[in-house]
């Protein structure tokens, strides 16, 4: 996935001095570490609070906001290339491993949620280090609507339906979707894939070659799907409004203008839902729920890696070992939107949910399928397909979504010749 938040934070092209975190070089005479970050505005902010909270270094630090352009971190060297990559891609880790150092066994050994060794270990070497997890499976809406209605945060798959067709019949739209950003819709197939056919997701994520078009359960997965879409009046402001609706103007359509009762939304969200709430008391979370009775809830996780690009530097090396450390991301876990792996303390409310779904046993757990299906998964790939079956289907009932599942299933196919 070429990116998984980074339109809606705005972008920044600047490059960002640590000065607090660095001691300052007036002379010019030790190179500055160079830290590439897809983040802007609130996470580069929290991002600074990080460095900030290391204290006094021996070296400058810059950070370089790189916003969706962050693979070019990987382009041709120069003197100014970047000494550490936050890549929140870890799917392309295996990719580019000829232009990464490894991660020195002390960190490399530290314990980790299994499915990250999956994305960073290649041939038994470790080349990257969880930084920031995300929770992609996180449904944050207005309590007092659902109050309202008579209504309870949906049990299953088909509880969710026949809520969102309550809430329709009250007047109220169920759902905002941003479609502008095409990650969340990928968010939305992966919950009901891996809900509906674990074995099919996961076959898919390791597959040398995927072929999703060729998979009975990808074509159900879809089917289901555009049965919450296409329900008339599901979406707010409709598919006109939802494909330029962006990330924030999502959650602004449920907690500011409170035109919608919900909005799937990951656990970086928080903040932002909370400078949007008209009203702070009005916010709750549930999290997606299984597709079928007597089954798991499905789990995605996404989240942002730090990786070494050849050569490194003592102070880059140094840099990493202290940003790995469990107590530097304190100041971005105060600040809100930020999940470590493996730690279920220090969160909000919302966040604890999340943070403790991540690590409770019997999880179906699986990492962001866009991400593992690399140029598939991504903006002229299951971006593209997902929008234009939207298009096809969105609030336009129900016996429009077979046509719509075998034209998606027909465009899936060019792109993976």
């Amino acid at each position: 996935m070429p990116s998984s938040r980074r339109a809606f934070l705005g972008a920044s092209a600047a490059l960002v001095a640590a000065g607090c975190s660095g001691t300052p070089d007036v002379l010019g005479l030790r190179r500055s570490v160079r830290i590439a970050v897809s983040w802007s505005s609130q996470e580069l902010r929290a991002f600074q609070s990080v460095l900030d909270g290391l204290g006094r270094l021996d070296y400058p630090v810059e950070v370089v906001p790189l916003g969706d352009d962050i693979s070019t971190a990987f382009g041709p060297r120069s003197a100014r290339r970047p000494d550490i990559v936050m890549l929140p891609q870890p799917g392309l880790v295996a990719d580019h491993v000829d232009d990464l150092e490894s991660m020195p066994e002390d960190l490399a050994g530290r314990g980790r949620a299994r499915l990250w060794d999956e994305l960073l270990v290649v041939g038994g070497t470790t080349y990257g280090l969880p930084f920031k997890t995300a929770h992609k499976s996180a449904v944050w809406y207005r309590p007092s609507v659902f109050e309202q209605a008579g209504l309870q945060p949906p049990k299953h798959w088909s509880d969710w339906l026949e809520v969102n067709r309550s809430l329709a019949l009250e007047g109220i739209r169920p759902l905002a979707l941003a479609a502008g950003d095409g990650w969340v819709l990928t968010d939305f197939l992966e919950n009901v894939l891996l809900g509906s056919s674990p074995s099919a997701y996961r076959a898919l994520a390791v597959a040398d070659h995927p072929r999703p078009s060729e998979s009975p359960q990808f074509a159900a997965a879809l089917r289901l799907l555009g049965s919450m879409w296409s329900a008339p009046g599901a979406l707010a402001g409709g598919v006109e409004r939802s494909l330029v609706q962006q990330f924030p103007d999502a959650i602004l359509e449920v907690f500011g203008h409170r035109r919608a009762a919900m909005v799937l939304a990951s656990d970086f969200a928080e903040p932002v839902v909370h400078s949007f709430a008209a009203d702070p008391a009005d916010i709750a979370m549930f999290t997606f729920p299984p597709i079928n009775h007597g089954t798991a809830a499905p789990v995605v996780v996404g989240g942002d890696v730090i990786v070494l690009p050849r050569p490194s530097t003592e102070d880059a090396l140094d840099l990493v070992r202290r940003l790995a450390a469990p107590a530097a991301v304190d100041p971005w876990v105060s600040a809100g939107g930020f999940l470590a792996d493996g730690r279920t303390s220090g969160y909000s409310r919302e966040l604890s949910l999340l943070a403790g779904q991540l690590v409770a046993p019997g999880t179906l757990l699986q990492f962001d399928l866009s991400d593992r299906l690399g140029s598939l998964g991504a903006i002229n790939g299951l971006w593209r397909v997902l929008t234009d079956f939207l298009v096809r289907v969105g609030n336009r009932g129900s016996d429009l979504v077979p046509g719509a599942v075998e034209a998606a299933l027909d465009e899936l196919r060019k792109v993976e010749s």
